[in-house]
């Protein structure tokens, strides 16, 4: 069995504490062609869960997201690599 790359740990993650639990096409999707930077990546996490992810009233949640993708791939703001 192959181990778990950052993407999947990331991935479960965020279902886990934030309750971000992607199908597994949106998680395939999402590792095939994972997003270059912190804020695509959250852009494309609340896109997979059918967020506006531009929304104010999830600006909390949005950073949350992003401290846990900064946390999983060692990226900066504003980094372009995965």
């Amino acid at each position: 069995m192959a181990r778990p790359t950052k993407i999947e740990w990331l991935l479960d993650d965020l279902c886990s504490r934030l309750g971000f639990c992607l199908s597994p096409d949106e998680c395939a999707r999402i590792e095939q062609n994972p997003p270059r930077d912190t804020e695509a990546f959250a852009d494309a996490i609340f896109v997979a869960k059918g967020m506006d992810p531009h929304d104010k009233s999830n600006m909390g949640l949005r950073q949350q997201v992003r401290e846990l993708i900064v946390k999983h791939l060692k990226l900066k703001e504003g980094s372009n690599a995965v």
